[in-house]
Parts: C-alpha cells; structure tokens; sequence
C-alpha cells in the first residue's frame, strides 16, 4: 500500500468504526479479527460469565489495529532463543479487554495507533506495522523515553500512549501462563512436611513413635485421608 492510500484507509477506518465496537455472539469467531469469543466456563459463576461474555463479545480493534499492535508489542517484549515474546502470551487480547473495560483507553488507543501510522508515513511512506524494525524503532525512539519529573498532563499525547502500552504488555504478559512459568512463581503448592525437627522434640521431651512415623510422615502416603477407630485410634 503506497503512502496516499495509507493514509486515506486510516481516515476512512477511523470515521466508519469511530469507538463502536463490533458484536459477536459468545463462542463465535470474528471473521475480520479471527478471534473466538468465550463461552461459559463452569469455575465461574453465572455472574462473571455474564460480564466477560459481555465485555468479550464486543470487538474493539480492527484487523489493520490487531496487526499493529501485535507488532508494536513484539517489539517492546520481542521473543528470543530463550523467552517468549508478547504475541505468544496472547498479550494483544488481554489489552483489547482492557481497552473496552476501561472506556478511557479507547480515544488514546485508537489515536495512538493512527499517530504511528502518520508519523511513519511522514517518515518512510509506509505504515507503521509495514516498516521494518530499524524503522519502527527509530519512530518508537522518540516516544519512549521522558522525564519522569514531568507529570503526564505535561508529556505528548504520543508519549503516555506508548507508556500505556507498555505497561499493559508487561502487565499481559506476566499475567499468562507462560509469563508466570518464566518468573517461575510456583503459586500456592504444598510443602514436603518431615515431621517437627528433631531439637524440638527433644526441648520438650517428646519423640514419635515409629508407628505414627510411618503412617504420618511417609511422603508415599500422603494422599492417604487418615481414618481412625471409636476409640481414636489411626488406621491409615
């Protein structure tokens, strides 16, 4: 796409869709975006179903904006030999859920993106998602850095947009699955019990008897449900 064309389908693209998003049922695929909506899912409850499927089953960004984005998060987390990048976590459907959460995002999104485009069709006659990446980050390079004295009322309106965006990418990615597996965080997992420590037995004169050793502290048996007799005595 040649630079006036460029231009012309970013205008045309901004009047038609202006911040209207488009509808699709729960469970059906968008046939401009290419993303299936959730259904309900049994581990949450029918009012949590009720509002995902409803903030879900809009369609913010355009295909041309998803592509965009998809590359302009890539770039601020890019994926190597040894981590993944921001469009494997599936970063950009966690910001269009953030976009049509908070209504706010919407004005800056969509005029940030359409900035990018301009100031790369200023700068190189084509689109920002069509530049290559020595390019993109010569554009990105202008808007990345601020001084953080200077409150955001004060900064460009393209600089707190790439600070969104930014943030969210990060924010999407550690959030997923593979972003947690990459930090390593193990999350609320059971400890290896080998019983009170031995000092401390012995500073209150008590010990365990082999019997009860072998029924409690046995890590093979530790999906066992203890049962007991009447009279309180452990079985298992």
């Amino acid at each position: 796409m040649d630079r006036r064309k460029s231009i012309k389908s970013i205008v045309l693209g901004s009047v038609a869709t202006g911040l209207v998003a488009n509808g699709c049922k729960p469970g059906q695929e968008n046939p401009e975006t290419g993303v299936k909506k959730p259904e309900n899912v049994a581990w949450r409850t029918p009012v949590e179903n009720e509002i995902i499927n409803e903030i879900q089953g809009e369609e913010f960004f355009n295909a041309h904006e998803r592509e965009t984005l998809t590359v302009l998060c890539d770039l601020i987390l890019p994926p190597s030999d040894q981590f993944k990048g921001a469009s494997d976590a599936k970063v950009v459907d966690f910001i269009e859920f953030m976009v049509k959460d908070h209504i706010p995002f919407q004005t800056d999104f969509r005029g940030g993106l359409m900035w990018l485009d301009h100031k790369c069709n200023t700068e190189f006659g084509l689109e920002f998602k069509s530049c290559n990446e020595n390019q993109q980050k010569s554009i990105l390079d202008t808007i990345a850095f601020y001084d953080p004295d200077v409150i955001a009322e004060e900064r460009p309106f393209e600089v707190n947009f790439f600070a969104t965006v930014r943030d969210l990418t990060m924010t999407g990615f550690y959030t997923s699955k593979i972003g947690i597996e990459e930090l390593g965080y193990k999350g609320n997992m059971p400890n290896v019990w080998n019983g009170v420590p031995e000092d401390v037995l012995k500073q209150h004169g008590v010990a365990y008897e082999e019997e009860w050793l072998a029924k409690c502290i046995d890590q093979s048996k530790r999906g066992v449900i203890a049962e007991w007799d009447d009279e309180g005595n452990l079985l298992t």
